[in-house]
């Protein structure tokens, strides 16, 4: 794509977080989020979605949140993205407030949700040029960066057929090229290759790695698959049940797990707990053993030694007539974190991502 422009609102104030290298280009304090509540007849429990957010990421940084669906990922993003209002908390992106300035905040960013936005009855040029129009960016500039975004995109060939006919894949790079034709400061993609086929979804990854490489971009990505995670972000918080529980690269994450981990998967039938409450206490005895603790289905364990302590473990329980459902060694990944600071390990729950109205189809 073409070489970086300045975008509306690039001279924001440099002390309010816009400035160089290191400066928070995004800052959340004491987020929260409630649904529901209320008074009067069929009043709902609130719900709260987020407790307390805060973390900042900054300018020029390929930011991540991992977790499972109904972690707070979405409404997270929503209301740094202006689409949903906050119960309360301060949030700061590219120096300008929330509740102030949420249009000069609307100006600087790109937003790729969940949802597939492309109008299935216009073909991806249409689509493309329609939303350059509506950025009110000049008609030379919006040919020009539809071309760009094509040739990226791999849509060229495609490029004058209707959306409708385009696959799932092909419409998912539509709607991400949607959001980059204005050539954002601050990129936000919430779980961007859910639903993807895996070629589709490596090719995504290598196009972001360029994007961000290349334009200098800021990305704010949210995700439940950990190798995507793993992959992208340069730094990334782990989010559950609307708190942020861990926060730091991958590589850092991994570190603090110091040791080889040990996961015993224990028979789910009705001695289950017990069960697992006796393979804890023994091998809490091992002295290879730096901590171990139960989780949905069996225990986890940290060990210096691992494949030792493994057949240790085997033989312990063994004895003393210790079902075991599966055991597995492997060394530390983000899987291990999410377990370690949730207790349970993390569910990927794959569904499609919605349209806005069905391609198989045309409009009548």
């Amino acid at each position: 794509m073409a070489s970086k422009q300045q975008e509306p609102g690039a001279g924001a104030d440099q002390s309010n977080g816009t400035g160089g290298d290191g400066a928070a280009i995004i800052a959340v304090q004491d987020l929260v989020k409630v649904y529901g509540g209320g008074h009067g007849p069929g009043r709902q429990e609130p719900v709260r979605a987020l407790a307390g957010l805060g973390f900042s990421v900054k300018a020029g940084e390929f930011f991540g949140f991992l977790g499972p669906n109904g972690s707070g990922k979405t409404t997270s993003i929503r209301i740094i993205t202006t689409l949903l209002a906050k119960t309360s908390g301060t949030v700061r992106v590219a120096g300008y407030d929330l509740e102030r300035e949420p249009e000069a905040i609307r100006r600087v960013i790109g937003y790729t949700g969940q949802s597939i936005g492309v109008d299935g009855e216009l073909t991806g040029r249409e689509n493309l040029t329609l939303l350059g129009r509506l950025y009110h960016l000049p008609a030379a500039t919006v040919k020009t960066r539809v071309e760009e975004v094509l040739t990226v995109l791999d849509l060229t060939e495609a490029a004058n057929r209707p959306a409708y006919t385009y696959s799932g894949g092909m419409r998912r790079r539509l709607d991400l090229g949607s959001g980059l034709l204005h050539y954002p400061r601050i990129l936000f993609l919430d779980e961007p290759t859910t639903g993807l086929d895996p070629q589709t979804r490596n090719a995504v990854w290598e196009y972001l790695r360029h994007l961000h490489k290349e334009q200098d971009m800021t990305i704010f990505l949210t995700t439940q698959y950990m190798e995507e995670a793993d992959q992208l972000c340069q730094r990334l918080a782990i989010i559950d049940k609307g708190q942020i529980v861990a926060e730091g690269t991958p590589a850092q994450l991994k570190a603090e797990i110091g040791a080889d981990v040990i996961t015993v998967r224990i028979p789910r039938d009705a001695a289950f707990e017990n069960a697992r409450d006796r393979a804890l206490a023994l091998v809490r005895g091992i002295p290879t053993v730096k901590r171990a603790a139960v989780f949905d289905e069996g225990i986890s364990v940290h060990a210096e030694n691992g494949g030792a302590t493994l057949l240790d473990i085997v033989r312990m329980m063994d004895a003393e007539n210790l079902p075991i459902h599966h055991v597995a060694l492997s060394h530390p990944s983000l899987d291990e974190v999410f377990l370690q600071h949730t207790g349970r390990a993390m569910r990927v729950e794959e569904v499609k991502p919605m349209s806005r109205m069905p391609f198989n189809r045309r409009r009548r």
